[in-house]
């Protein structure tokens, strides 16, 4: 995989096991990391706590095909997406350009206006959310499910949507990855978590006051 994705452009590190691959992202932090459950030494879900202690460098984990159980244990770890083995290179590459659009563009995102919603401010330029000033950590996709909420806010977005924007492909009936990452969401926006709501057969709707705010 190192010799492929070379020879598509990117620009490779790779470490044979867990220790060397949190030493390799600290002393040199990648646009992404590629991120295999089993290694020698530490396993992906050590290495994808360390990652997620020291910050919020999209991971894309790759998981084996017939593994649901560790491809929710990486999605509630905070992992990005996850790819299952085996897997066809192209599609990796696809997965990974479409992680790395989220998280470049920064100077078309700075002419993006800042959104404020029920003590929710979310700030496209710097990719930086607070709740009352006080700053709230995401991860990649997370920050970007929640701008498309909040710039869609009082319209429900489906499943499908939030899946193809992000992922380009359409959500499956058993992945939970949305689902796993809306639930992050609400949990760190708290106590504006819901304002971010469920709508049955719909989506997901960041609503435009809190129900308690509501007024008859």
């Amino acid at each position: 995989m190192r010799d492929y994705l070379s020879s598509q452009g990117f620009d490779v590190d790779f470490a044979p096991d867990g220790a060397s691959g949190i030493r390799t992202v600290s002393l040199r932090p990648p646009s992404l990391v590629l991120l295999d459950v089993m290694m020698p030494g530490l396993d992906g879900f050590a290495v994808l706590d360390a990652i997620r202690r020291a910050g919020d460098t999209p991971v894309l984990m790759v998981t084996a095909r017939g593994d649901t159980p560790d491809r929710i244990h990486g999605l509630e770890a905070g992992a990005d997406d996850y790819i299952p083995k085996p897997f066809d290179p192209a599609e990796l590459v696809a997965r990974i350009h479409a992680v790395l659009r989220r998280t470049t563009g920064v100077t078309a995102r700075e002419r993006l206006p800042v959104i404020e919603i029920g003590g929710v401010r979310l700030d496209p330029g710097s990719r930086t959310v607070t709740c009352d000033q006080r700053p709230i950590t995401l991860t990649s996709i997370e920050y970007s499910i929640l701008e498309l909420l909040m710039s869609s806010a009082g319209r429900a977005v489906s499943r499908d949507e939030i899946c193809l924007r992000f992922y380009q492909r359409p959500v499956s009936p058993f992945d939970r990855s949305i689902d796993v990452h809306v639930s992050h969401i609400r949990q760190k926006l708290r106590p504006y978590g819901s304002l971010v709501q469920t709508v049955r057969g719909a989506g997901y709707l960041f609503a435009l006051a809190r129900p308690a705010d509501r007024h008859p």
